[in-house]
């Protein structure tokens, strides 16, 4: 759930972004490529931001055959 309120947040400020550049005067084409590659970014920010990490499943055996 943490992910999708992520992505519409990124969402939100990618359009943002986007109307402001047209309104300013960027031709369309950049306004497309910076918003995929925003997309791609806020993909993998959100990704990395929200998995769940395991902290406590490691077992550290040591090997006792010290000479």
């Amino acid at each position: 759930m943490r992910f999708v309120i992520y992505m519409i947040g990124f969402f939100i400020l990618i359009g943002g972004l986007a109307w402001a550049a047209i309104t300013a005067g960027a031709p369309q084409l950049y306004v497309v490529i910076g918003g995929v590659i925003l997309l791609g970014l806020g993909i993998v920010t959100g990704v990395s931001r929200t998995t769940h990490r395991s902290g406590g499943d490691v077992t550290v055996v040591r090997d006792n055959d010290r000479v």
